[in-house]
């Protein structure tokens, strides 16, 4: 199991970490189908989570979820951590889990490895917290 400041963007579903969701944002429409971004954490890092469909409507903030064969990556400009079609999101608990809301994975900007282009590394942070979700106080 990974821990989320360990994740790098990536074109394969090789993630399974867990997580606490500390904030649902709004429900939309993409087409025919739910979207719904979170707010993600575990005791190492925060990132923003994409949930589809029905997902949106079963996971809420408090939930401890586990994800199997996860994706980190773009996702209309913006990294975000998701099921894709190959993962599998399970809810192990609710409320009882240590976290971090800082660095937040989805606020760095990444670049290809010089000495690997299939892989990405760190070029800076773009915010130290999320820009989408307020920090909780």
């Amino acid at each position: 199991m990974i821990v989320l400041k360990d994740i790098v963007p990536a074109a394969q579903n090789n993630i399974d970490t867990k997580f606490i969701v500390l904030e649902k944002g709004k429900i939309t429409l993409e087409g025919q189908n739910k979207m719904c971004l979170t707010l993600v954490a575990d005791e190492t890092a925060a990132v923003h989570f994409q949930l589809w469909g029905d997902e949106c409507d079963y996971f809420d903030s408090g939930d401890i979820i586990y994800i199997t064969n996860g994706i980190f990556s773009y996702q209309r400009g913006n990294l975000v951590l998701r099921a894709g079609k190959r993962g599998k999101l399970e809810k192990i608990g609710e409320f009882t889990m240590s976290y971090v809301e800082t660095p937040n994975m989805s606020e760095i900007h990444w670049i290809p490895d010089p000495t690997n282009p299939k892989k990405y590394i760190q070029e800076y942070v773009v915010s130290p917290h999320s820009r989408v979700f307020s920090p909780i106080l």
